[in-house]
């Protein structure tokens, strides 16, 4: 899921005209603040399921990726539904560097 289709996603929900037009500009002065770029959250999300998908099996398509201001800091907020843990072999500690 791309962050266009997310952002289409989360504005497509039935709401009040206000209430979209209050979540847009939210979305919009977190972004802003944060300089962030949309290649730059697909990019993230990209790495961030690489990882995960290493231990649990997800639906994707069902991924959403957010920034959310609360309480003076801004909060990445990653969302899928796991459908399996993978089972590691015994032994299978990665050696580190």
């Amino acid at each position: 899921m791309t962050f266009h289709s997310l952002i289409k996603k989360l504005l497509n929900k039935p709401d009040s005209s206000r209430n979209v037009a209050k979540k847009r500009l939210q979305f919009a002065l977190v972004y802003d603040k944060l300089e962030v770029r949309d290649d730059m959250l697909e990019d993230l999300q990209q790495d961030l399921v690489e990882v995960i998908t290493r231990y649990f099996e997800i639906d994707r398509d069902a991924l959403s990726l957010d920034i959310q201001r609360m309480e003076g800091s801004s909060a990445l907020i990653l969302n899928t539904p796991i459908l399996a843990a993978k089972h590691r072999k015994e032994g299978g500690a990665r050696a580190h560097a």
